[in-house]
Formats: structure tokens, sequence, C-alpha cells
């Protein structure tokens, strides 16, 4: 998977969000927030191709967390990305 071109994370006070830098990425009807370790993963995935196995991997590098527990975190990352076009 790989993030699509065009959508960039910014901080907005306590949260993040990702905006759509073109004209056919601007949907004024929703808005993309994600939490701190969302935008972490996003971060993450911006690298370059991804799968659930490697932020799942960098999930746990950066935070204490079991496996089992990131994995479902990622996997619904993953799923709301989806869902909201942002992911290809």
């Amino acid at each position: 998977m790989k993030t699509i071109e065009g959508f960039r994370l910014r901080k907005l006070g306590n949260e993040y969000i990702l905006v759509g830098e073109s004209m056919a990425l601007i949907n004024f009807n929703k808005m993309i927030t994600l939490n701190e370790t969302a935008a972490f993963l996003w971060e993450e995935a911006e690298k370059g191709p991804f799968d659930a196995n490697s932020l799942c991997k960098a999930l746990c590098a950066e935070y204490e967390v079991a496996p089992e527990q990131a994995m479902t975190d990622v996997t619904a990352t993953i799923d709301s990305w989806k869902e909201a076009g942002v992911i290809e």
C-alpha cells in the first residue's frame, strides 16, 4: 500500500489533520483527523510502500505496546484510511 500523493499531515492544536493540497483532493464535507499514534503511523506510511506488518513493527518500536494490540490498532487505522480514500 501507499499514501495518495497530495495529502499532508498538519498539527492543529492537540490534534492532527490530513489536508488535501490540490483542488482534486479537497472534500469540504469530510475532515480527516488523527490522534498522535495515527499521525505517527501516517508519517511511517509516507516513507514508502507499507503494509500492516511494517506499521506494526514501527509502532512497537516507538511505543510500549504488545504486538497483538499494535496489529489490532494498525489494522483499524489502515481500514479507516482506505474508507477515507487517502491510501491505495
